[in-house]
């Protein structure tokens, strides 16, 4: 670690960490990136790297340890949005679909996030599976607004329409 975190260099060698890790980890070389992440936190610490860590964890039903890398990383950054969604996701895996209500709406409000679009959609999930076919419909649309493309909230819309129809 080097003495003064806010270095430039610090920076600098922890994002080629963070790349390397994230390389690693689309090949599904998995401990390896899970070392590269760490390292990349041990250089300085990002919500990112703590979220993507936690990302790689889960790949491994890692869950448990996926959702603490994640409440790490809002500590890090409270204003970044994926933490709180994939919390979100995490605690849906493991069966609680009351639980991870409030993490996925927090996402909705973090100022800092790329796509609104995927709490909106584990939102209509949940309410699918809760059957509250209107709610689950509205966070559907509301996930195709923020991302036109989203094949599977798309799909998942007419899902749900055909229920109501």
């Amino acid at each position: 670690m080097y003495e003064d975190d806010e270095s430039p260099a610090a920076k600098y060698e922890a994002r080629l960490l963070f790349q390397e890790a994230y390389d690693a980890q689309l090949g599904h070389n998995y401990e390896e990136a899970i070392e590269l992440y760490k390292r990349s936190i041990e250089v300085y610490p990002t919500a990112e790297a703590h979220t993507f860590l936690g990302w790689v964890y889960s790949f491994q039903n890692r869950y448990d340890e996926a959702i603490a890398e994640c409440l790490e990383a809002i500590r890090v950054d409270e204003t970044l949005g994926n933490p709180y969604n994939d919390i979100g996701s995490y605690l849906l895996a493991k069966g609680d679909s009351y639980g991870c209500v409030r993490w996925f709406k927090r996402a909705l409000f973090a100022p800092r996030y790329e796509s609104y679009a995927f709490p909106h959609f584990n939102l209509g999930r949940v309410f699918e599976m809760r059957r509250k076919y209107l709610e689950a419909a509205r966070h559907y649309t509301l996930a195709l607004e923020q991302q036109p493309g989203f094949t599977e909230a798309a799909t998942a819309l007419r899902r749900i329409q055909a229920l109501v129809n």
